[in-house]
């Protein structure tokens, strides 16, 4: 977003007294030859007219770190054309600003779009913090966001924390109350709609209260946005030179062989894609008196999450039949089988390089808990023939991406899903994506550590029931 030259503000506006004021972070300037000024951040840019050589002066003390009025206009003694200048600067968005306490930083806000006008003095009004709103730990801090707010607060003094605990602890602050310190911090954090009325939108409008905190947090953060990361979005390779690269599982050669699909004769007589799209439903219950068969397991898994190799000019590019981004290797299939004609029961790992199903578990207690879980989440009375457990290899995304990393693992599921679904339909089975799991219980059941590899989705198959 561009905007147009900055005209003067009205009502200059300056740092006052126990106020800093620097440029933001990520925040790149350019001075033109004809003496103007050009600030650029991700979304955002702005052209202000020539500019005096004090001007900018103190536009470059604002990159290099907070200053306070008084140090600025050591450079500039003209305090009219000086505050003019901040004001423009701080009402585009391009500014920090510190509150200090006997010149000890205590907070920040930091904008992440041009600040809206301060908050009424609303009295003595009760407030509560929002239920959208994180506290986490920043390079330099703990830092209190929210995807509501126009900016975040970074805390970086103990006091400061108190005082947004006492509304955590309290559950409400009241406006008019406390020392001067605290009436400020409580007006910036509901300038910033980081405290809210007890009635506020995000309790009696759909579009708010329709959202929990993680989920918007979620994907807020997954999105560029106002935010931009300064380049520490996408397929940055960041562990590049800190973490070894990920490697494939090595080979095993004890596991069940499967029959692999002819793939020849299902060019010739396979549904067409119309056909299998219009066609296909979510088929929750099984026939447990025609089960599912080796032969057909087998082929469902070729089909779907076989490794592939396709020959091109610049050599073979390895995958899966479903469109994968990050790495072919960063979903998993681990198939439970309760019920296959040719498979003993328990949980398995599916080896798509050799098409063969690894023993991990017999059907004991933490197995049956994967079926029990499936089953509710199914809202079905009988356990599924077979559920397969999508668990995602993080390293295989998070080594290169930043940000977007979880993210692009879901999309992964979703792209195996709709595959799992059409090859089920052509085959004439009974499949259902599920709408969730138990991690725990899949990380109990497979000894996995769930910070490197854990469930991100589940599919139930079966043979389809006569109607």
């Amino acid at each position: 977003m561009r905007q147009k030259d900055s005209p003067v503000a009205a009502a200059a506006w300056a740092p006052g007294r126990g106020e800093a004021v620097a440029l933001r972070p990520g925040v790149m300037s350019a001075e033109s030859e004809d003496g103007g000024l050009h600030l650029l951040s991700w979304q955002f840019s702005a052209t202000y007219g020539e500019m005096t050589e004090r001007e900018r002066m103190v536009v470059r003390l604002l990159a290099a770190g907070p200053r306070t009025r008084r140090d600025l206009l050591a450079e500039d003694s003209d305090e009219r054309a000086l505050d003019q200048l901040l004001s423009r600067l701080w009402q585009d968005g391009w500014l920090n600003l510190t509150v200090l306490r006997r010149e000890i930083p205590l907070y920040t806000i930091s904008p992440l779009r041009p600040p809206p006008s301060p908050p009424a003095d609303d009295g003595d009004g009760c407030f509560v913090l929002s239920r959208l709103a994180i506290l986490r730990r920043g390079e330099s801090g703990f830092v209190v966001e929210s995807p509501r707010a126009w900016c975040e607060l970074l805390v970086h003094d103990s006091e400061a924390l108190a005082m947004i605990g006492e509304v955590l602890v309290c559950g409400t602050a009241t406006v008019g109350q406390g020392s001067a310190l605290r009436r400020r911090l409580l007006r910036d954090l509901r300038w910033a709609s980081l405290v809210v009325p007890r009635s506020s939108p995000e309790e009696t409008e759909l579009q708010l209260a329709q959202w929990s905190s993680h989920e918007l947090w979620f994907h807020e953060r997954t999105r560029l946005g106002y935010r931009g990361y300064g380049g520490r979005y996408g397929p940055t390779a960041w562990a590049r030179g800190r973490f070894e690269p990920p490697t494939p599982r090595p080979p095993e050669a004890t596991g069940l062989a499967l029959p692999r699909a002819d793939l020849d004769r299902l060019r010739q007589v396979d549904w067409t894609l119309t056909a299998t799209l219009e066609d296909r439903r979510s088929a929750r219950r099984h026939d447990d008196e025609r089960p599912l068969t080796a032969d057909q397991l087998g082929e469902f898994l070729y089909r779907c999450a076989r490794t592939t190799v396709r020959k091109a000019e610049d050599g073979e590019h390895v995958g899966r039949p479903y469109p994968a981004g990050g790495s072919p290797n960063t979903l998993e299939l681990y198939p439970v089988v309760r019920l296959v004609v040719g498979v003993n029961p328990g949980l398995y790992r599916y080896d798509p390089n050799a098409h063969q199903l690894l023993h991990v578990r017999p059907l004991d207690r933490a197995v049956r808990r994967l079926l029990k879980v499936a089953s509710l989440v199914a809202r079905v009375s009988e356990p599924p023939q077979v559920l397969f457990v999508v668990a995602a290899r993080f390293e295989y995304v998070m080594w290169t991406y930043e940000a977007m990393g979880y993210a692009l693992v879901l999309k992964n599921v979703g792209s195996l899903f709709q595959t799992m679904y059409c090859v089920a339909t052509a085959m004439g089975l009974a499949g259902c994506a599920l709408g969730g799991g138990d991690s725990v219980a899949f990380s109990r059941a497979s000894g996995l550590d769930p910070f490197a590899e854990s469930s991100v989705g589940e599919f139930i198959l079966g043979s389809r029931r006569e109607e």
